[in-house]
């Protein structure tokens, strides 16, 4: 059964900007392959470069994007592609809630571990997670 449909990217920009990698984190893949996220709702974006989607994975391997605000709630799903500036960064692997209900860690797939200074990150930067096949408003496809 094939149940999801079009959907609308869910935008953000960057309120915080974090400069840190580590190799023992544990962080816990959650078994949720969407999140509703609401627009005003801050989330942490988070590396890695281990892929496995399996419910309860353990995810040590991190690098630290920063945090996000949203400006434009919607629907967050495993395989979106993260968008900072423009600019693909990696694809939504899932979601780490062990600091819920303050924030989720939204864990992206990257070939590297990535920081916020890897990408010369700035508080205000745009971050979109966009579905595949998106296109931007420049008539671009994300993926």
């Amino acid at each position: 059964m094939h149940e999801n449909g079009a959907k609308r990217p869910v935008r953000g920009a960057v309120v915080k900007v974090l400069r840190h990698t580590r190799t023992d984190r544990g962080m816990t893949l959650e078994p949720f392959a969407s999140r509703c996220v609401r627009r005003g709702e801050v989330h942490e974006l988070v590396t890695t470069d281990r892929w496995s989607d399996q419910p309860g994975a353990r995810v040590d391997r991190v690098g630290f994007l920063g945090f996000a605000e949203l400006v434009r709630g919607g629907v967050v799903d495993r395989g979106d592609t993260l968008l900072i500036g423009g600019e693909p960064v990696g694809t939504v692997l899932g979601f780490d809630g062990c600091h819920l209900p303050n924030h989720y860690n939204i864990l992206i797939h990257t070939p590297r571990l990535l920081t916020g200074p890897c990408l010369s990150l700035a508080p205000e930067t745009d971050v979109v997670f966009a579905p595949a096949g998106w296109r931007s408003p420049g008539g671009g496809p994300t993926g």
